[in-house]
């Protein structure tokens, strides 16, 4: 990617929460760049360190985490992991936005949704009480909610589930960021309510040009919003390509089984979902080899005790996954004897 066009560039992260049972490994060296305008879509399970890696670029940790960081994240340029906290929170809102995943506990539940956005002005603009809720008001009618001068003074428990989101949203882009990153915005939300977000989110992006990181656990979430998708499991990046390629040529098994337990309208109803055998486990300093061997039912003996690195398998995708080694060895071998056989 060009330089002037890469936003983000998150180089070697690792993100490592020092628990009394050891050192886990919730983020381990995960590379990607986003460019400007660029969506791009993390999927994963519970536990597989997708709304973790999001929470590293802004280092939105807790005062009694103790976590360990490595790598960089370069945004524009400027390594955010460096920067000091009172640099940092001017990134946050200003150039990088959030939407977390459960709105009800994000939103105080004692304050108005309008001034829970006025405060976001006030604070990253410099903007005076009127025009702050002025500001707050086109906002909320921005992001679809009706009548907002007499809705401003609401708490949030007078709003639905989506219309929560649409506030989280209205907060997140009220400063017009550069990236927007939305941890799981449509959970809990029915079908039609969740479509109404993801246009929104879409529309928004079109009209103001932002990036954006979708994270979900959901493939057709990440399908209707973004360009491209990485898969993680087990706190590595285990396949990235275009959303394209991913559904229609998924490459390492975790993704072939993630797409399987996708509901399909051409399944009968005898056909059943193929689920995942066991459970993800924590990935402590302790353990070897690659993440996915104890679940994966074409688990080679070496898959247990070597990590696999990225291997390309196609132009722009690329999957960690011995089997991905093999074939491409085998691919080389045999346009090699081609050529031989030719010459």
């Amino acid at each position: 990617m060009n330089a002037l066009d890469s936003l983000l560039e998150v180089r070697n992260l690792s993100t490592r929460f020092v628990l009394p049972r050891g050192i886990l490994r919730a983020v381990d060296d995960v590379t990607f760049s986003l460019g400007r305008r660029e969506a791009v879509g993390i999927v994963g399970e519970s536990g597989s360190g997708k709304s973790v890696t999001a929470l590293t670029i802004l280092r939105l940790f807790g005062p009694l985490d103790k976590v360990e960081l490595a790598g960089e994240v370069l945004f524009e340029g400027t390594n955010l992991l460096e920067l000091p906290e009172s640099e940092l929170r001017r990134v946050r809102g200003a150039e990088i936005g959030m939407v977390f995943q459960d709105p009800l506990t994000s939103l105080n539940p004692m304050i108005s949704v309008g001034e829970q956005i006025a405060e976001t002005l006030r604070f990253q603009r410099a903007l005076g009480g009127a025009q702050a809720r002025r500001k707050a008001q086109e906002l909320m009618e921005r992001v679809g909610i009706g009548d907002p001068a007499r809705r401003y003074d609401d708490l949030p428990d007078r709003f639905s589930g989506g219309m929560r989101q649409r506030i989280m949203i209205a907060i997140a882009i009220a400063c017009e960021p550069k990236l927007l990153i939305a941890d799981e915005p449509t959970t809990a939300l029915d079908v039609t309510v969740q479509a109404q977000v993801l246009a929104l989110l879409n529309h928004l992006r079109e009209e103001s040009g932002m990036a954006l990181i979708m994270i979900s656990h959901d493939f057709g979430v990440v399908a209707a919003t973004c360009d491209a998708a990485q898969v993680m499991y087990g706190g590595r990046l285990v396949e990235r390509g275009t959303v394209a390629d991913i559904l229609e040529r998924p490459n390492h098994p975790y993704t072939t089984a993630l797409l399987q337990l996708v509901p399909r309208l051409e399944t009968s109803a005898k056909e059943r979902l193929k689920p995942i055998p066991g459970q993800p486990a924590p990935v402590f300093d302790s353990y070897r080899g690659c993440r996915f061997a104890e679940r994966c039912e074409f688990v080679l003996e070496r898959c247990r005790r070597e990590d696999p690195p990225s291997a390309e398998v196609g132009a722009n995708h690329s999957s960690a996954c011995w089997l991905a080694h093999e074939r491409m060895a085998g691919s080389a071998r045999q346009d090699s004897m081609e050529s031989q056989e030719k010459a």
